[in-house]
């Protein structure tokens, strides 16, 4: 059975947007402040081969394509092939002390062991992804607050 991810993340961040904006545009950029990346091949202009692991002892392989990526409206759209099969969203809000980037994700996972696995595991693959997340963010600040 194919089970769909739904993720919304929201980042505070205390820098300009045109920083975060280049940044996570950026995946070569990746593993530099995300501590769940491992890797990053750029495949072309557009695309990108990424390797990541959170928490869980499994490791997703997926190409990100570049869909949308535009500044003044602050938004992004990745395609995702391999491991993930979906789309990930980016929107960017200016607010008085920084900006909000949300993210937000709509996935299948292809890798066959956590299709296996989903009917019981689940919950655990959701906190795995949140870890995640979080690491994302706390490493986006530090990266941008140097």
């Amino acid at each position: 059975m194919t089970r769909r991810y739904r993720f919304r993340s929201v980042w505070t961040l205390r820098v300009p947007v045109a920083q975060v904006f280049e940044v996570v545009t950026d995946p070569g950029t990746y593993p530099l402040w995300w501590p769940d990346i491992y890797g990053v091949s750029r495949v072309d202009d557009d695309t990108a081969e990424v390797i990541c692991r959170s928490v869980l002892p499994y490791a997703l392989t997926f190409r990100m394509h570049r869909g949308e990526q535009d500044f003044e409206a602050g938004r992004m759209v990745i395609g995702l092939t391999g491991d993930l099969e979906g789309v990930s969203r980016g929107t960017l809000v200016t607010r008085p002390h920084g900006v909000h980037l949300e993210i937000t994700q709509d996935v299948v996972v292809n890798k066959r062991l956590l299709q296996v696995l989903a009917p019981v595991a689940e919950p655990a693959f959701r906190a795995n992804h949140a870890v995640m997340m979080w690491r994302g963010q706390r490493g986006l600040r530090r990266f941008l607050g140097r």
